[in-house]
């Protein structure tokens, strides 16, 4: 049977970073009257003052844009509500890197200087404060999420009114931003069920009041639940602000998995493996209806029969795939190793979604974001205390000092473990 550990004990607990954003009100009273429901509104005065200045700046996009070699998909431009094709703001890197979709700086400053909306996406993979707070909220909510910044001349509107298809914290930065929200016209929308199939009823919804109209202000965070129609227009100078887009598990990726997972059972079902009656009449269903129910009746039994923890592993395997553990100075990683002692203290690498495979052969497989690997099953309590604890000296791995170094020495080169203090290695 296959064991799990939940990181981030601390997150778990006190869910810290998702109680940085919203103010007075408890995560408990967050998630029984707003997740997934309703609009939630904390102002930086309710927030206590934080201005989010730690995680972005307009300081921020300069450097990102100049300095750090961006490429697309990890920057898009819009203006008057329409995103303008990569060549107008892209182009080679010059002699040695002549990728030809860098972002161009020179390009930006002109269509920034015109009116254009800046738009960086995928923060949570290349601007380390927002990596780590997009890691723990991630953890704190049981759901992906992923982090843009959008920044906007003074008086410019960068999107029209349109829905988002995921839930979505938005984090004023700098400047002030007028933002309009209207009710849904289809609550929850799926993934595939974008607000351009219904380009009609947003418009008409638009036109009417609207059902919170708020100008943010640097350390504003506004929750909006999925669906929600909005819009927003820089006031004044320039703005800037994140969106943090949640990208939420449903049932209906429950009912996908077990539709899987049924479908690949039903092989083994003798009567849906069997052939339709010679000289079959397609278009004629009423002489099908036999056939379609015993179909049907070995998809329900297929899908009844199926275990919970199956279902489950299925969401989880994406969960891994939808998320990064925090990040680990590989050449700083294996200087680590090398230098091991049984005096150095282990700490479990954040975020990693850790699975301990079935025992076979005396061997028991690690399974995680990091990869899989195998160790002896001997180790196996040594492993479960650093899940639980998430701090272990090395000399505590085994009763051994050379098996403990041992032990020690392949965690760190697996990516499990960091060296406590360790530099560069260390945990951010």
């Amino acid at each position: 049977m296959t064991t799990t550990h939940a990181d981030g004990q601390g997150a778990a607990r006190d869910r810290a970073a998702l109680a940085r954003l919203l103010g007075h009100t408890s995560v408990d009273d967050f998630a029984a009257q707003h997740w997934g429901r309703k609009l939630h509104l904390a102002t930086v005065e309710e927030r206590g003052g934080d201005d989010f200045a730690d995680l972005f700046s307009l300081a921020a996009v300069d450097e990102l844009i100049s300095q750090r070699g961006l490429r697309t998909p990890f920057l898009r431009v819009a203006k008057d509500g329409t995103t303008l094709p990569d060549r107008a703001f892209t182009s080679g890197g010059g002699i040695g890197a002549g990728i030809a979709d860098q972002v161009n700086d020179d390009k930006l400053l002109q269509l920034f200087a015109n009116g254009a909306t800046i738009v960086l996406q995928g923060l949570h993979r290349t601007w380390a404060p927002i990596r780590e707070l997009s890691a723990d909220l991630a953890a704190d909510l049981g759901h992906p999420v992923q982090v843009n910044a959008y920044i906007t001349p003074p008086q410019n509107q960068g999107f029209a009114d349109h829905y988002d298809i995921h839930d979505v914290f938005v984090l004023q930065i700098h400047g002030e931003k007028r933002w309009a929200l209207r009710e849904p016209v289809l609550d929850a929308p799926l993934r595939d069920q974008p607000w351009t199939d219904r380009r009609g009823e947003v418009e008409e919804a638009a036109a009417r009041a609207p059902y919170l109209d708020t100008t943010l202000r640097p350390g504003d965070c506004l929750y909006l639940p999925r669906g929600w129609i909005h819009s927003a227009r820089a006031l004044g100078g320039v703005t800037a602000h994140l969106t943090i887009g949640v990208h939420q598990w449903t049932r209906h990726h429950l009912a996908e998995a077990m539709l899987d997972r049924a479908r690949a059972g039903l092989a083994d079902a003798g009567q849906v493996r069997a052939s339709l009656p010679l000289g079959v009449d397609l278009t004629a269903a009423d002489r099908l209806t036999d056939e379609v129910e015993t179909a049907r009746e070995a998809l329900l039994d297929a899908v009844r029969a199926l275990p919970a923890d199956e279902i489950v592993r299925v969401l989880r395997g994406k969960e891994r795939a939808a998320q990064r553990p925090a990040p680990v100075a590989p050449l700083a990683q294996l200087a680590a190793a090398d230098a091991l002692t049984g005096d150095d203290l282990l700490r479990l690498r954040p975020h990693l979604l850790v699975d301990v495979l079935p025992e076979r052969d005396g061997t028991v497989v690690v399974s995680s974001r990091a990869g899989r690997f195998g160790m002896r099953r001997a180790h196996l309590p040594a492993l479960r205390r650093l899940l639980d604890d998430g701090l272990v000296r090395v000399s505590e791995l085994a009763a051994d000092p050379d098996e403990a170094l041992e032990l020690g020495r392949l965690l760190l080169r697996r990516g499990v473990v960091l060296v406590e203090g360790g530099g560069s290695a260390r945990t951010t």
